[in-house]
């Protein structure tokens, strides 16, 4: 919390350079700053910049929850009870529910600049364990975990210094038995093949392939066209499938 005058309020402030227009830009600051998250400098500069905040302790957690929860297409009310679970867990102080409520949200429209600040959690065993439980925990909330989940976990275990057999073990219901998807290494592979792309294609191409398909797609495209109900509805279908796809494989390649 900034006190008297905040981020944004300071640069407004400076900006008119008077008196009276810096404690306005204080007022006005004040609020902007808790509506946009911004904690200190560097949270400014990355906002400015459009690079995606550092993130770590229970902000990451709870980030990586949220892009999990939103993952297979939809928040769940069993998601959101999920969440809440977690932070009775970690006994959160009311301010701390608040900030990973904030990340949660984050994460859910959001899925890029993950590698860094889990790779950061390698030679953080005990921590990065409880990330990865408090994930599969999330990915099963519904109750049958789905591919795309588990490629998820696995891929951010990855990143943080797991091997797979690792990452599996932490699963308390992991094994086909309990519900564990039948296709558990084939989400890339099914992502691949829905872009037509190989996984040796460079980023541009993957690009270019997954922006062609969704311009081919899209429902508002589609109804523009004459399509009936049922047809916008597939091509509906078929765009979030598309966008799943491309993230996944945005995800693994580790570009942006």
């Amino acid at each position: 919390m900034f006190w008297p005058i905040t981020l944004l309020g300071a640069l407004i402030g400076w900006l008119i350079a008077s008196i009276p227009g810096a404690l306005l830009g204080a007022l006005l600051g004040q609020g902007l700053d808790r509506r946009l998250g911004l904690t200190s400098w560097t949270r400014l500069r990355e906002r400015m910049s459009g690079a995606e905040p550092s993130l770590q302790g229970d902000e990451l957690l709870f980030f990586l929850l949220g892009r999990l929860a939103k993952s297979s297409g939809r928040i769940s009310e069993a998601h959101i009870q999920a969440a809440r679970s977690e932070m009775q867990r970690r006994q959160l102080a009311p301010a701390a529910q608040r900030a990973a409520i904030d990340a949660f949200y984050r994460g859910k429209s959001s899925g890029d600049g993950l590698r860094d600040p889990l790779q950061r959690l390698r030679g953080h065993r005990d921590e990065a364990k409880a990330v990865l439980q408090a994930c599969w925990r999330m990915a099963r909330a519904q109750g049958q975990i789905d591919a795309r989940e588990h490629e998820l976990v696995m891929l951010w275990g990855k990143w943080m210094g797991w091997d797979a057999a690792a990452i599996a073990a932490l699963d308390p219901r992991g094994g086909r038995r309990q519900g564990a998807p039948s296709n558990l290494g084939g989400a890339y592979e099914q992502a691949l093949r829905l872009l037509g792309v190989r996984a040796d294609s460079d980023p541009q191409a993957i690009k270019r392939a997954y922006r062609r398909l969704l311009s081919k797609h899209h429902p508002d495209k589609q109804a523009g066209a004459g399509a009936n109900a049922a047809q916008v509805r597939e091509a509906t279908e078929r765009t979030r499938e598309l966008h799943s796809a491309y993230n996944l494989v945005r995800e693994r390649r580790g570009f942006r």
